[in-house]
């Protein structure tokens, strides 16, 4: 019982600190820079997309 246990707290450990990883990564790529942007870039005409 108690090796079951020790075992799924290593691995949540393990899961832990592999998530804080990559956020840390996101954060350093700048994923998390402008995040008012992509709210109002729908809003916005480009006719230099797609015409039928």
């Amino acid at each position: 019982m108690d090796e079951s246990l020790i075992l799924l707290m290593i691995l949540s450990l393990f899961l832990g600190c592999g998530c804080w990883l990559f956020f840390v990564w996101g954060v350093k790529k700048g994923e998390f820079d402008d995040l008012e942007r992509p709210k109002h870039r729908m809003l916005d005409d480009d006719d230099e997309g797609e015409k039928k």
